[in-house]
Formats: structure tokens, sequence, C-alpha cells
């Protein structure tokens, strides 16, 4: 795996729930915060989204907006809406969430109206203690306007989305858990792209294409466990010490020996929810030759023992209910 596939591993702590919704006429509600990030694709007609600050966005066909915070937002058939005046979504699985899925519940379409708009709105679960930087640092709300020769990976994973909750197909169950995964990928992909060209040379847009800097980053993310030193790694790009770590730190926001442990405490707490293995063994996979050491580390980072936190996650967690979309899982 490639360092920008680790991040989406990160941020991820189960399967999307989302559900498809059909509105006309006049309609308007007000979703989140949640604990997830919320998404909306919009399959069909046109709608505003009612962001948390700023002006209303009007949204068409193709479009993607999504919310990696959770942030509260609106959606409206029109933009003389505040987030305030709209009602909350329904909760999901409720009869009027339901009765949206089918399209029961909106309004009759009128001559005045810009006509009936097909949504899919849901969240993906995260795991918001083990964020990883480059997540922190998306802004509250990211859209992607569905624009000819723009994104085209994106585009197509859309249109196959669109294909499948629209048209019934056969297997459509078991294509969307890979086909919520894609749309995740290649937003993010195509935002990454988008920065690169409005802001080059700020962040993790510039550190993930930086050599120095990406090859450091995947000498710790494959080896967690070796001994690194900021001299190490240095040698290992091709850097002396101290130009390797000012660069390191001007692109990631943090020094290599921050990043190194952050990025180990993250592998130790995927391990933990993985499997039974024992502490000392998960000590050794993250570079810690002491149990005590890593036990120390571990709760110092997420703020209770390993074994604690083990026990806390020897269940998949239920209570995950985004108020974004409704009770369908992909999964």
């Amino acid at each position: 795996m490639d360092v920008f596939s680790d991040v989406i591993a990160t941020m991820r702590a189960g399967r999307a729930k989302f559900t498809r919704t059909r509105r006309s006429g006049v309609w308007g509600n007000r979703f989140g915060p949640d604990p997830g990030a919320g998404f909306h694709v919009v399959l069909g007609g046109g709608c505003w989204l009612i962001p948390p600050a700023g002006a209303p966005v009007r949204l068409s066909a193709g479009d993607v907006v999504f919310l990696p915070h959770g942030a509260q937002h609106g959606l409206s058939d029109s933009p003389d809406r505040t987030l305030a005046s709209l009602p909350p979504a329904p909760p999901p699985g409720s009869p009027e969430m339901r009765a949206l899925e089918t399209g029961s519940a909106a309004a009759p379409a009128t001559p005045t109206d810009p006509g009936e708009v097909r949504m899919l709105c849901g969240a993906y679960r995260l795991d918001r203690g083990q964020t990883h930087p480059f997540l922190r640092g998306l802004p509250e709300v990211i859209h992607l306007p569905a624009r000819l020769g723009r994104h085209a990976s994106l585009r197509s994973a859309v249109d196959l989305l669109s294909a499948d909750l629209e048209q019934d197909r056969p297997g459509a169950e078991a294509a969307l858990p890979a086909l919520l995964d894609l749309l995740l990928v290649y937003l993010l992909r195509a935002w990454l792209e988008e920065q690169a060209e409005l802001r080059p040379g700020n962040g993790w847009c510039a550190a993930l294409g930086d050599p120095a800097v990406a090859a450091a980053l995947n000498h710790i993310h494959r080896q967690p466990a070796h001994p690194w030193t900021v001299q190490a790694l240095g040698t290992a790009v091709g850097l002396s010490r101290t130009a390797f770590a000012k660069r390191f730190t001007a692109y990631v926001g943090q020094s290599p020996m921050a990043y190194l442990s952050w990025w180990r405490m993250n592998t130790a707490a995927r391990l933990l929810r993985a499997d039974d293995s024992p502490l000392s063994a998960i000590a050794q996979q993250v570079g810690y030759t002491s149990e005590f050491a890593f036990s120390h580390a571990f709760k110092r980072a997420h703020g209770r023992a390993p074994g604690r936190f083990r026990r806390e996650h020897a269940e998949e967690r239920t209570g995950f209910e985004p108020s974004a979309g409704g009770g369908r899982t992909a999964g």
C-alpha cells in the first residue's frame, strides 16, 4: 500500500451507511453534525447546499459533496434558506425517511419547480481518535462539481453508482460497498489534484508529491518497527539531517519523530482491533522492545491502556447512525 492508501485505511472504521432519496417541490432539511464523514451525490436534477458558513452552493447532476468532519449543513430546493430555518432530516429508518427513499413523501412537482432531484446521501464511519493529519487538514465542505474533462475516475464512480442504484441491477448489493470505497478514494484524489493546482508547494499535497518527503513517509509506513532517527531517514532519502528535518516538517506539519510516533500508535491501535495477538508482539511490531514502554506511550496517545482499548473495540460498534443518510449499510 502507498501512503495515500494508508491515509484512507486509517480513516475508515466500518462500512458506509446511505440512503437514496427523491425530492421535489418545496423542501429542505438540516443534516448533522455527524460522527462520521458525510457525503451527498446528486444522481439527477439539482438542489442547493446550505453550508455551515458562506453562500449557498448550487448542486447539479453528477456533483459530489464531502463533509470530512461531519459538519452541520442543509439541502434545499432554494438558496433563500438558513440552516436554522430548515427542519432536521428524518431519523434513519423512520417512516418519513423510508417514504423519501421511494419518493412518496416528496411534494408533487409544479410547472415552476426546477424538477425532481435524486440523491445518494450518507456517511462513512470514522474513528476520530485516529484521524490522519491529512484528513484533519481538510476543509469543512468539499464540493466537486461535474465538469467535462475533469476527474474522469470520480465521474465513472458516480456513473456506476447511479446505474446500480437507479436500474436495480443484479448484484448491486455486492457492488455497492466497493463503489462507495472507490467514491471515497476518487473524491479525495480529485481534491488533492485541485489543491496541487491552486496551492502548489503547500501541505500534504506537496508532501505526497515531493520525492524526498514521500520516500521518508513510505519508509515510516512500511517499517514502523525500524529504529528510525532523523539522521537515518535523511540518509535514506539522500538529504542531510538538517535539510531533511526542515523539509519534512514544512510539508507534513510535524517533525519526523513526532510523525513516526503518531504512526506507530495508529498502527498499534489497528493491530489491537484486528486480532488477539499478545501486547508484547504488537509492541515489537511498532518498534518497542518493552511492553511497559509501549503501554505507557499508547495510553499517552489514546487516553487508555492497550488492554482497555482492545476490550472497548472487541465488538463492532452499532450506535453509528448518520443523520445525513438512511439505514442501508454498504456491505
